[in-house]
C-alpha cells in the first residue's frame, strides 16, 4: 500500500506544482521559497531542534502558546515553525519574528522529506492537529525522531476515508507516534484506524490555552471609535464562497431594523479579497476596504476587513460575531477568539472541524446557531436591541474558555520525556 502512496505522490507532484502556481496568481506568496516544499532551503547552525508544523494561520494561531512555552523551557534548541499556506507562514513572522526559524513544509515525497530532515535535524517534532502524512512519518520513524500529534482530532466524516486505507495508515501509526487527542471521541477514532492505544491520550484542544494580547481590547476600541462611533457593530469572520451573500442578505435586514448598523466582513482568504471587493460593488453597497485607509461614512454599511492579522480588532470592536466556514460545509473556524473576548457568538451548522467545542458552547448557552441569511438576521438583531442577553452569552462563552485551559501543560508533560530520550543529531 505504500508503494502505490509513493507512486501516486509523485505521479500527482507535476499538479501539485500546477496548483502553487496557480494560487500564486492571486498570493505571490505561494511563489515564495519553491524550493522549500521540496525539501531544500539552508542547514540549521544547530542541531537539537524542536520542529512545529500548523499548516494555516488558524493553527498558527493555536500553536502560539505551545511554541512560547517550548522556547521558554528549552531557550538553548532552535525551534522550526513550517506551514502550507503562505498567510500561515505570514502569521507565524507576525507573532515570532527572527526568534524562530520559518519554512515550508516539504511535500510527502520520500526525496523530499529526506531533504528536510537533513537541514532540520529535528530532535522532535510537533504537528499542529492531523494531518496524516506516510512519507513524513515514516522519516521520524527511521531516524528515530519522537513524533506528537498535538490537539489532534480526526471528524467524523473522515473516518470512513481513513479506514478505506487503515493497512496504509496502520503502518503510519506505528512509528513511536505519540496521539495528543483533543477529545475521548478522537482517541477512540485515532485507535479505530490502527493508532496504539498506549501512545494515544487526551489533553485537550490547545485552542484553549489562547493568550489574549494586551493590546487587543485598546486597539478595537480605537477601531471603533474611529470607524463606527456609537453605530452597531457586528463581524462576520473569516467568510468563504457563498458566505458573504448570506452575510450581506443578512445585513440588509437588519438594516431596516438599525439603519445605522455596520457589518464588518472579513474574507478568509486574501486572494477573496479583491473579489469579495468586486462583488459588494457590484452589489450596490456603500463599503471602504481597510486597504484602502479611508473612514467608514455614514452611507457605508460595510467594513471590509481585507487585511491580515487584524482578525481580533475586528472582534474587540464589535458587539456580535459570526464565526464563518460553518454556513457552508467547511467545518467553522475557531469560536474561542471572540469568545476570550465576551462576544456572543453566532455559528452556523457546518461545525466539524471543532464538533466538540461548538456542541459544548451550544449546550452552555454560549453560542447561538443560524443556518441562513434569516435566521442570521434575526440573530443579530436581537442581540444588538438586548445588551443584557448580549453580555449573559458572553459571559458564558467566556466561561467555557476559562474552564477548558490546560491542553499546553497536558502536551508539555508528554513532550519533557521525548526530548530528554531523544538522540541529539550532532552532526
Amino acid at each position: 500500500m505504500r508503494i502505490l502512496y509513493i507512486t501516486l505522490s509523485y505521479l500527482l507532484t507535476p499538479v501539485l506544482i500546477g496548483v502553487i502556481l496557480w494560487r500564486g496568481r492571486r498570493n505571490r506568496g505561494y511563489w515564495k521559497h519553491l524550493g522549500q516544499r521540496f525539501g531544500l532551503g539552508r542547514r540549521l547552525d544547530r542541531p537539537g531542534a524542536i520542529w512545529v508544523h500548523a499548516v494555516s494561520v488558524g493553527e498558527v494561531q493555536a500553536a502560539a502558546p505551545l511554541v512560547r512555552a517550548l522556547q521558554r523551557q528549552y531557550p538553548e534548541r532552535p525551534l522550526v515553525i513550517t506551514s502550507m499556506t503562505p498567510t500561515g507562514a505570514d502569521r507565524a513572522t507576525a507573532l515570532f519574528g527572527s526568534s524562530v526559524d520559518r519554512r515550508f513544509v516539504p511535500y510527502d515525497l520520500p526525496g523530499a522529506v529526506s531533504r528536510f530532515f537533513d537541514r532540520v535535524r529535528p530532535d522532535l517534532a510537533i504537528i499542529m492537529e492531523t494531518e496524516l502524512w506516510p512519507n513524513l512519518f515514516n522519516e521520524c520513524g527511521r531516524r528515530g525522531t519522537p513524533l506528537v500529534l498535538a490537539s489532534a482530532r480526526i471528524s467524523p466524516r473522515s473516518v470512513g476515508r481513513y479506514r478505506r486505507l487503515v493497512s496504509l495508515f496502520r503502518e503510519t501509526l506505528s512509528h513511536g507516534i505519540v496521539i495528543a487527542a483533543q477529545s475521548q471521541a478522537d482517541a477512540e477514532r485515532f485507535q479505530s484506524v490502527g493508532a496504539p492505544a498506549a501512545r494515544t491520550h487526551v489533553t485537550g484542544n490547545l485552542k484553549f490555552d489562547y493568550e489574549l494580547p494586551d493590546e487587543v481590547r485598546r486597539l478595537g476600541h480605537e477601531f471603533r471609535v474611529a470607524q463606527a462611533g456609537e453605530r452597531p457593530v457586528w463581524v462576520a469572520a473569516s467568510t468563504h464562497a457563498g458566505e458573504e451573500a448570506i452575510a450581506l442578505a443578512a445585513h440588509r435586514q437588519v438594516l431596516k431594523r438599525f439603519p445605522d448598523a455596520v457589518l464588518v466582513l472579513v474574507p478568509r482568504h486574501p486572494e477573496r479579497f479583491t473579489p469579495v471587493a468586486e462583488w459588494l460593488e457590484r452589489e450596490g453597497i456603500g463599503h471602504v476596504r481597510r486597504s484602502s485607509g479611508q473612514q467608514l461614512r455614514p452611507d457605508h454599511a460595510v467594513f471590509l476587513g481585507d487585511t491580515l492579522g487584524e482578525l481580533m480588532t475586528f472582534y474587540a470592536a464589535s458587539d456580535v460575531a459570526l464565526v464563518a466556514g460553518s454556513l457552508v460545509p467547511i467545518g467553522g473556524h475557531n469560536l474561542l477568539e471572540p469568545a476570550s473576548l465576551g462576544l456572543p457568538v453566532l455559528v452556523g451548522p457546518h461545525t466539524f472541524n471543532s464538533e466538540d467545542i461548538a456542541r459544548q458552547f451550544l449546550a452552555e448557552g454560549a453560542a447561538r446557531e443560524v443556518y441562513d441569511a434569516g435566521t442570521l438576521a434575526e440573530a443579530v438583531s436581537e442581540l444588538l436591541d438586548d445588551q443584557v442577553a448580549r453580555e449573559a452569552i458572553g459571559e458564558r462563552g467566556r466561561a467555557v474558555v476559562e474552564g477548558n485551559r490546560g491542553a499546553l501543560s497536558r502536551l508539555l508533560e508528554l513532550v519533557e520525556p521525548l526530548l530528554a530520550t531523544a538522540p541529539r543529531r550532532d552532526v
